[in-house]
């Protein structure tokens, strides 16, 4: 088969228009992404969001296009690949009782998107993990958007590999008890320390 290369994926701005015989019709880009990313509580899209959240508060160039299957979430102007995880206790369906607080730290098989090669082993392969949870509980005033309903855990991927070994899920009271909770503002200056401390 043709080895077809990778796509470079430009920014797009919303305002795109769908295309029929040639034709724009009345919908646009910015309408599909309204119909289908406005719950940002449901899990996969609060996820994605979380990533967005580090990633502006690294002051990550918001240019280059998220790649949704990298090895990692998020890659710093210092070099520093993060990745991110989250959690809430809210759902947007009808809930008896608030979500656990559970993450994913399983080490897997990796594809890296510049070479188009998977890893032979089983790893993390980032530098930190970043927990995000969004700890805000009623349902009326809930608004990921609102930093400040927020709670953020930052983690060397080194401790988690030394502490954890080949463990899959973590939960918060085992994160509690290796790092303090920070807000929104203190997740940059934290992120480059603990990076700094377990460098390897």
């Amino acid at each position: 088969m043709k080895n077809l290369g990778k796509m470079k994926i430009e920014q797009k701005s919303g305002n795109e228009y769908f295309i029929f015989n040639g034709n724009n019709i009345e919908k646009r880009l910015i309408d599909f992404w309204k119909w289908s990313v406005s719950d940002l509580i449901s899990n996969a899209t609060r996820g994605i969001f979380a990533e967005f959240i580090v990633a502006i508060a690294m002051e990550t160039d918001l240019s280059n296009v998220r790649e949704e299957w990298d090895a990692y979430d998020i890659l710093t102007k210092d070099g520093i690949k993060i990745e991110v995880k989250t959690s809430g206790y809210l759902q947007t369906w009808f809930q008896k009782e608030y979500s656990k607080i559970n993450f994913s730290i399983k080490p897997a098989l990796y594809w890296n998107a510049e070479t188009n090669e998977t890893s032979k082993e089983k790893s993390r392969p980032s530098d930190i993990y970043v927990f995000c949870v969004l700890k805000h509980k009623d349902k009326e005033t809930v608004n990921p958007l609102i930093l400040e309903q927020w709670d953020f855990y930052v983690i060397s991927t080194k401790k988690i590999n030394k502490i954890f070994g080949n463990q899959s899920t973590l939960q918060l009271k085992s994160i509690e008890k290796l790092t303090e909770c920070i807000n929104y503002i203190e997740l940059k200056e934290k992120i480059k320390k603990e990076y700094l401390e377990n460098k390897i």
